[in-house]
């Protein structure tokens, strides 16, 4: 590929007529686009199970129904090619569809409205010049009445958005910045971690508010708070009391000493994040490190033991009478270890974990009886998987385990039911939901 900044050199000597050089600045932005495609993870959304690349038909649950994301290739019946470069960025960042119509909220429209022009043209270039088309047009949503009304859509966007680019923040370094852009703005970080308002929209946009990145639950997974950690108002956890090489670790790879990407954050590692350049990761560590802490709210009562009283009581296998304790050494402790620190980027610990530790148990149970893989990734390229569970356990003993963790080494979670845990159980796929029967033993 030629450079961009050798071209008018190239083009003066009559190497290059300008046609070539034209085509070749074309395929050089088409290029960049692609990188910024992953950094906004565009392919994750639409993209369905066993799919074809950006044509969409992947089924995204919402509180107001099913929303099934559309057909972004260059196709001009089913997808987008009929779109010009500004239909293009109305859609990015207003939530236009060319012919007027409002798109959900479930595009993060909110956060790309921040791309400069630069980033859209490149964008542009790639849907149009490195995508396949796909003639297929995606199912349509089934959202309830009166949610389905899209017209109804642009007082919620009158409300709730921002049509005004990324600027940076007077005094921010130019890393800082760069890293700012990309956590607002293509890597839409808020749309999972900043908390909800009850008409399901972000509480904040950037970090001008203090809301911004403090955690939130969707669909049973909690997004932790990217601002806590440190301290007694946060129990030593959180994502701050990690250096910037934890966090490009984290983004890269899946994986670092204090944690392993489960849920979500699996596919934004897998489609998104591991494909950025180290610059732009180190920059998105940088900014994180540079927000003003926030707590993660009132400590929650109910641990059951200190650290060391648990790693003594599973040592002796003293678990006579504790149902939960006695499942943990039978099912976990070979890898997790009496004292649930694990080992570091292969078995994560369960001391002050997040997602064990969230108000909303649903994510440590889906794990318990599900299990979980961590992505290959060409720093770690190894996909090392916990098995599931949820076929040797019943409902009730599942429900006992995951309160167990929850509440020994100082873990604050609180209790587990068996009617929660019969609910995920409902939701995963169907060769995943038998478990043994509640009389056996």
């Amino acid at each position: 590929m030629i450079h961009r900044y050798w071209m008018p050199a190239l083009v003066g000597c009559g190497v290059l007529g300008t046609a070539a050089v034209a085509m070749a600045a074309q395929q050089s932005e088409a290029e960049r686009g692609a990188y910024l495609a992953r950094a906004g993870d565009c392919v994750a959304c639409h993209t369905a199970p066993e799919g074809k690349p950006f044509a969409g038909g992947l089924k995204i649950e919402s509180p107001f129904g099913t929303i099934v994301s559309t057909n972004i290739t260059p196709d001009p019946e089913a997808g987008i090619g009929d779109y010009s470069r500004d239909e293009f960025a109305a859609a990015l960042r207003e939530g236009k569809r060319a012919d007027g119509a409002n798109l959900y909220p479930a595009m993060p429209y909110p956060s790309y409205a921040k791309l400069t022009d630069d980033d859209i043209d490149a964008l542009y270039a790639y849907f149009m010049q490195g995508v396949e088309p796909v003639a297929e047009k995606a199912p349509e949503s089934d959202v309830s009445f009166p949610f389905n009304q899209r017209w109804g859509i642009s007082l919620w966007n009158w409300m709730f958005t921002d049509a005004d680019t990324f600027a940076p923040t007077s005094g921010q370094s130019e890393q800082v910045a760069r890293g700012a852009y990309l956590v607002q703005g293509l890597g839409h970080c808020g749309s999972c971690h900043t908390p909800r308002g009850v008409l399901f929209q972000e509480k904040a946009l950037d970090d001008s508010d203090d809301a911004y990145l403090t955690g939130e639950t969707l669909e049973g997974w909690w997004a932790p708070n990217l601002r806590g950690g440190g301290g007694d108002d946060n129990g030593g956890r959180g994502l701050q009391n990690w250096s910037a090489d934890d966090i490009v670790a984290y983004l890269a790879t899946g994986r670092n000493d204090h944690s392993a990407v489960t849920g979500e954050m699996t596919s934004v590692v897998a489609n998104s994040t591991l494909h950025l350049g180290d610059e732009d990761l180190h920059a998105m560590a940088a900014y994180l490190k540079s927000l003003p802490r926030a707590a993660d709210g009132d400590k929650k009562t109910g641990s059951e033991t200190t650290p060391e009283q648990t790693e003594k009581m599973l040592t002796a296998a003293d678990v006579e009478g504790k149902p939960g304790a006695r499942l943990y050494l039978d099912n976990c402790n070979a890898c997790h270890f009496a004292n649930g620190q694990g080992a570091p980027q292969v078995f994560p610990s369960l001391v002050d974990n997040e997602l064990v530790n969230a108000d909303d148990p649903t994510g440590l149970v889906h794990v318990i009886l599900a299990g979980a893989r961590l992505p290959s990734t060409p720093g770690k390229p190894e996909a090392l998987a916990m098995p599931d569970f949820g076929w040797r356990l019943s409902d009730e003993e599942a429900a006992q385990l995951a309160a167990f963790v929850r509440g020994a080494w100082g873990n604050h979670g609180g209790k587990v039911t068996a009617d929660q845990v019969a609910e995920v159980r409902k939701a995963l796929p169907e060769d995943r939901q038998s478990s043994k029967p509640d009389f056996v033993d």
